[in-house]
């Protein structure tokens, strides 16, 4: 009897170490009015910024399949999927850009967008994180909002502004849009400045039914 009592206290010391030094990190969906609110705001700082502060694009969420993290992003965003030669090439396949509702059939003519820029990021909190959680920020495949494939054109115009800057030219993405944005800062812990919390605001009027799911970051 107490050998058995020995051993379900253990089993529970056990179970309690394992709970308190890897916390759940549960997703949560909420209405994208809720999920606004919940953005912390702050004055934002683009002090000591560069692009390299950020290292991307890594070995990928599977370091022994030869593709970078944008090639995997790529394979996993496809419509139709590309065939993959040497070296991680990608021929052929299709891709749907949701910003400017246009279907491309070239790797090529796709970027992949940080749906928060890098220089968003630096501006609202991560200009004091370690260049490793930079690196997993910049890499980050654990949410569909993250990374996003888009052609090129719509990328370069968006460049590094906030939703009070620019928005997506095909005016029905506007609601999936300012999800993902929250939901990308929320799941990163980054604030919003002034502005774009109004413009935010301001969608959620447009957007009464448009839900935001994330999961925060470990």
């Amino acid at each position: 009897m107490v050998t058995f009592v020995l051993r379900a206290v253990a089993a529970a010391l056990v179970l309690l170490s394992t709970t308190v030094s890897s916390p759940a990190h549960a997703a949560e969906t909420v209405p994208l009015l809720e999920a606004v609110e919940r953005l912390p705001l702050a004055t934002e700082s683009r002090d000591g910024y560069t692009r390299e502060s950020f290292r991307h694009w890594n070995a990928g969420d599977n370091p022994t399949d030869g593709c970078h993290t944008r090639a995997e992003v790529l394979l996993h965003e496809a419509i139709e999927p590309p065939t993959v030669g040497a070296g991680c090439r990608l021929e052929g396949g299709s891709w749907y850009s949701y910003y400017d509702g246009v279907t491309v059939t070239s790797a090529s003519g796709l970027d992949i967008d940080h749906m928060v820029p890098l220089a968003e990021a630096w501006d609202s909190g991560a200009s004091a994180w370690t260049a490793q959680r930079r690196e997993t920020y910049a890499n980050d495949q654990g949410q569909e909002a993250s990374l996003i494939a888009v052609t090129a054109r719509s990328n370069r115009s968006k460049a590094d502004q906030d939703p009070a800057q620019w928005l997506p030219p095909a005016a029905d993405a506007h609601c999936r849009y300012a999800a993902e944005w929250v939901a990308t800062k929320l799941r990163w812990s980054l604030t919003a400045d002034e502005t774009e919390l109004t413009a935010l605001r301001g969608l959620t009027g447009e957007c009464p039914l448009q839900s935001v799911e994330y999961e925060p970051a470990v």
